[in-house]
């Protein structure tokens, strides 16, 4: 069914359909903006937000391909641009040399961190709804994003602590961390509980 054809737009499933894609359009529109006036393109903005907040062994130019959806060249791009713009830098994996990361620059968190309201207007039109259909709408979108993930179009990124991997208190006199990573099977400090990993998977209530 065309759903971008407004005759064919007479269904509840192509209805909800477009509402999505004209967020999109709104979220899209939102980051251009913002980026005017810091000189950022909406992929550069993604991507800082990315390396402030993703786990640090995802913060490649692979793992930030991932993240945007983008070819490994494109990723590369973004890098680049923002490595001129000396928002971030490129740095070897300490355990492994042949490994670069992209670590943001002071210059780059205090940059990210003034992005970090770029999505306030669309949290504020979500909060205006009732209780009732911002649950309704939580299960939904949570949903098609589970589809979407199984589906191989988007990689979800969550923090540790809703993630089955996660096992709290595992071992609190580890000077490392006092969490526990079971994919990793590593310690995982408090501070890195709290960022965002490709390798999510919700814990099973």
């Amino acid at each position: 069914m065309a759903i971008f054809n407004p005759k064919r737009r007479n269904t509840l499933g192509s209805q909800i359909t477009i509402a999505l894609y004209r967020i999109t359009q709104a979220i899209e529109h939102l980051l251009r903006e913002r980026g005017k006036g810091r000189y950022l393109s909406p992929a550069q903005i993604q991507a800082l937000l990315f390396l402030k907040y993703a786990r640090p062994g995802v913060c490649t130019i692979g793992g930030l391909a991932n993240r945007l959806g983008v070819t490994y060249a494109t990723s590369s791009g973004v890098a680049d641009a923002l490595e001129g713009k000396r928002l971030i830098q490129r740095k070897p994996l300490s355990e492994d040399q042949r490994v670069i990361m992209l670590v943001l620059t002071s210059k780059g968190e205090s940059e990210a961190e003034m992005l970090e309201d770029v999505l306030d207007e669309i949290e504020a039109a979500v909060n205006a709804l009732p209780d009732a259909e911002r649950v309704a709408l939580l299960h939904a979108t949570q949903a098609i994003v589970r589809h979407l993930q199984s589906a191989g179009y988007v990689i979800v990124y969550e923090m540790c602590w809703g993630c089955q991997f996660f096992q709290r208190d595992a071992h609190p006199a580890d000077p490392r961390g006092p969490h526990h990573c079971a994919f990793m099977d590593a310690p995982l400090s408090e501070l890195n509980s709290y960022l965002e990993c490709p390798d999510f998977v919700p814990a099973k209530n």
